[in-house]
């Protein structure tokens, strides 16, 4: 099975700016009981991390049902995390060694989305797979060209012509399949402001990708902005208006505080966080880990 190893636990780093806060804001407490003060405390730094105020307030709920002190507070965090997580199946990439393996990427402009495409293509690339990459952000030129730069980075093959996206995506995935392609990438449009216009695009480039992959690996990721924190929800519901959301990607995390977005989108949308965007060099991308994300929270 294919796999990508975090072997330098790089999430602990990322996550810094969102643990500080936990541990300047809640674990300092000394009451043997939680007084209304310090419950406030805790759902407001709950809410800063970007856990969202309805799970905030849930979890503060539950805080007082238990009636949990002071010095069980970290550890009933811990499990209040641990069941948000453990509710999503899988938080593994889909690859399968005997398929054509299509990536569907979809996320408004700006998130990221083009520089985390160039550094998933680079390490399918280290794994010596064949990798193609299509440019179906076709309204913006900078968009490929700047996708064009990411793939002679990773030193990969790049589809770029000058027609709509989904015929793009078609003539991407024919000559993945011609060629014997282990992987191929597909970039989307994300503009935001004319909303209309994007859902339908997007359908009728998922509905190609589709038509021409059933009997291949499919997966459509959304990759949102982690400085960006609760927007990033609203901007998932406008996607899922669009297409069927797979899984998230979620990039930035290193430079916010705000890493209980990963919390938000698992009890929210009930979606998997598969890889997480932690710095600028082509090797910054990491798989998400439930058990190593809990820790580098805790354990600062």
């Amino acid at each position: 099975m294919f796999n990508f190893f975090n072997k330098d636990n790089k999430i602990k780093t990322a996550l810094t700016k969102t643990a500080q806060g936990f541990f300047k804001g809640i674990f300092n407490l000394n009451s043997a009981v939680l007084d209304e003060f310090e419950l406030e405390d805790i759902e407001t730094t709950l809410i800063k991390a970007d856990l969202g105020v309805d799970l905030s307030v849930e979890i503060v709920d539950r805080i007082k049902e238990k009636k949990v002190k002071s010095n069980e507070l970290k550890n009933f965090l811990k499990q209040e995390f641990c069941s948000i997580l453990d509710s999503i199946d899988n938080y593994k990439l889909k690859f399968d060694s005997n398929k054509l393996n299509v990536y569907f990427v979809v996320g408004v402009n700006g998130a990221g989305k083009t520089t985390l495409i160039g550094k998933l293509a680079s390490r399918f690339k280290k794994q010596n797979l064949k990798v193609l990459l299509v440019a179906g952000d076709t309204f913006r030129a900078a968009a490929q060209e700047q996708l064009d730069i990411w793939a002679k980075r990773a030193g990969v093959d790049i589809l770029i012509e000058k027609i709509p996206p989904a015929a793009l995506a078609y003539k991407g995935i024919d000559l993945a399949k011609s060629e014997n392609y282990d992987v191929v990438i597909i970039d989307s449009a994300g503009r935001l402001q004319n909303k209309y216009n994007l859902i339908e695009e997007l359908k009728k480039i998922k509905n190609v990708i589709v038509d021409k992959t059933k009997n291949d690996n499919l997966e459509t990721i959304l990759v949102l902005d982690g400085t960006q924190g609760q927007n990033g929800i609203s901007q998932a519901n406008v996607f899922f208006e669009a297409v069927k959301i797979d899984s998230c990607a979620i990039t930035k995390l290193d430079g916010s505080p705000k890493g209980g977005i990963v919390l938000a989108i698992a009890n929210e949308l009930k979606l998997p966080c598969k890889l997480i965007g932690v710095g600028e060099k082509i090797d910054d991308l990491i798989d998400f880990n439930k058990e190593e994300f809990i820790e580098a929270l805790f354990e600062q």
